[in-house]
């Protein structure tokens, strides 16, 4: 065998660690080449657990999952069981409960029922045309889909909201 042929090292560069992979995000990278970028929120300056910390993930889905169901429903009610446009009536409504119930108690009632509450970075309630902003751009997915390393989606830093656990 001559040198060109030789088999490559297999360990990653550095840069390739500083990056991650698109599964496990520039977080997971970071923190093997052993940078600490502290807990969520620290940057934020809230507790890395229990009352007023980031909420989890799993628990701001499954809110949003019991939201979507309930405006399923009452979407269903108002168009008394025509199906065609079902699902541009329950965006309506989600987007609607969203910008009332955010806007005025701090939670929708999905996020209610897990112990979440929405308020803005300075730790004082969502202002109603903040609550506005963020329940629109919700609406609309893609923000909601972009992260940042504190687990804020796109639609909370752009209204200036964090949700946290109560």
């Amino acid at each position: 065998m001559d040198e060109q042929t030789a088999e490559k090292p297999d360990k990653p560069t550095a840069a390739r660690q500083a990056i991650g992979t698109w599964l496990s995000g520039p977080r997971a990278g970071a923190e093997q080449l052993g940078a600490d970028l502290g807990h969520r929120g620290a940057r934020l300056g809230l507790p890395a657990e229990g009352p007023g910390s980031i909420a989890a993930p799993g628990r701001r889905l499954a809110a949003i999952g019991l939201d979507w169901a309930m405006c399923t429903l009452v979407a269903y009610g108002l168009l008394a069981g025509d199906r065609t446009s079902l699902g541009n009536w329950t965006l309506l409504v989600f987007t609607v409960l969203a910008v009332v119930t955010v806007g005025t108690v701090g939670a929708t009632p999905g996020k209610r029922l897990l112990g979440l509450r929405v308020i803005s970075v300075q730790g004082t309630r969502l202002t109603f045309p903040r609550a506005a902003l963020r329940s629109v751009l919700l609406a609309l997915a893609v923000p909601a889909l972009i992260w940042d390393r504190d687990g804020r989606g796109l639609h909370d830093r752009l209204s200036g909201a964090v949700q946290v656990r109560i």
